[in-house]
């Protein structure tokens, strides 16, 4: 059998260490690639994600305020007393407007864990109930974007003192995390925003309660002979 000499041996690295140069560029090229795409797609995806749990904790403050059905029919089912819905509509409306404002990051992580321990607390709720996928499959979505959202945030978000770095006062805005947003026109879009989903919260709420009323009766939660209280 023929041995390869020296001069193909060498032919031989060469082109192995070509070919490994360019696997290298184009994996890095593709790298860079997904980064570009994703610096875009990050933010859009941080806003979808937190106008879902947002809206949701609006529309649920209201729902949970008057109450509708729904809510009392729920409460019943799941053994919780009534007065649990005020004090839901309480935190839900504080949550909404803690997560959409400007600035304030250390009370936005309260907000955000406030909103995952609700909606994980009611799959648990309708889990141990022995309730299928249709009652805590919609708890179990919005906790996801309530994760997703945290996730997702811009860098001007999370709590300074999270980080890795060492405290500064002059960089302390409220409670050591980070610079306050006080200007009006920042705090103009997310009061906005939040006035349009009360309104609508208010304006839908016949027609949400007429809905979710049949998913009771569906569920067997409500007697359907029993006429709506409201």
């Amino acid at each position: 059998m023929n041995m390869p000499d020296r001069d193909e041996e060498a032919e031989m690295k060469n082109q192995t260490t070509k070919t490994f140069r360019n696997a290298t560029v184009e994996a890095s090229a593709t790298v860079a690639r997904s980064g570009w795409n994703w610096s875009r797609i990050r933010p859009i995806a941080f806003w979808a994600t937190t106008f879902v749990i947002v809206f949701e904790l609006t529309a649920g403050s209201v729902w949970n305020l008057l109450p509708i059905e729904w809510v009392e029919a729920q409460l019943r089912h799941l053994g919780y007393p009534y007065f649990f819905a005020y004090i839901l509509a309480v935190w839900q409306a504080a949550a909404a407007i803690a997560i959409i404002a400007p600035g304030l990051p250390l009370i936005k992580e309260w907000a955000y864990a406030g909103a995952f321990f609700l909606w994980s607390s009611a799959v648990a709720s309708h889990l141990i109930a022995g309730d299928g996928l249709r009652t805590w499959g919609v708890p179990l979505v919005f906790g996801t974007c309530a994760i997703a959202s945290w996730a997702l945030r811009p860098a001007d978000r999370p709590l300074a003192g999270t980080r890795l770095r060492r405290y500064r006062p002059a960089d302390a805005g409220q409670d050591g995390a980070g610079p306050s947003e006080t200007r009006p026109r920042t705090w103009a879009v997310p009061l906005g925003v939040l006035v349009v989903l009360y309104a609508v919260s208010f304006l839908t709420l016949p027609a949400a309660e007429a809905m979710t009323y049949g998913w009771a009766v569906e569920l067997g939660w409500i007697d359907e002979s029993r006429p709506m209280s409201h």
